[in-house]
């Protein structure tokens, strides 16, 4: 996890990570937020929590493919990832760690039905 210092590989959260020195958003998936936005509370802190020990435990766990496809509004790299052919947005988001993006309901903050 990216702590306080220089950020060169490290995972800010659930969908962000730094490859080399480079910030990389992870695109087709969202995590709550660990401290801003917190719409859901202390429970979307504590999954928010989860979905990023998760994603640093799928990122360390084999071979990454980063797929570049631009760079967003802050200046972040977007792109698709796979570790081992295994897309880590899909991976999360069948533990219920994640949701679909832009479509996925933020079921953190809102019941989705």
């Amino acid at each position: 996890m990216c702590g306080s210092g220089k950020r060169i590989t490290c995972i800010v959260d659930g969908d962000t990570f730094w490859f080399e020195g480079e910030k990389i958003r992870v695109q087709g998936y969202d995590t709550p937020e660990p401290q801003t936005g917190l719409c859901g509370g202390r429970a979307e802190r504590e999954l928010a929590h989860q979905a990023s020990k998760k994603f640093m435990e799928i990122m360390n766990s084999g071979s990454v493919s980063i797929f570049r496809t631009g760079t967003d509004r802050y200046g972040r790299t977007l792109a698709n990832v796979t570790v081992n052919g295994v897309d880590v947005g899909d991976a999360l988001i069948a533990e219920g760690l994640a949701r679909r993006y832009p479509d996925g309901c933020e079921f953190w903050c809102r019941s989705c039905e």
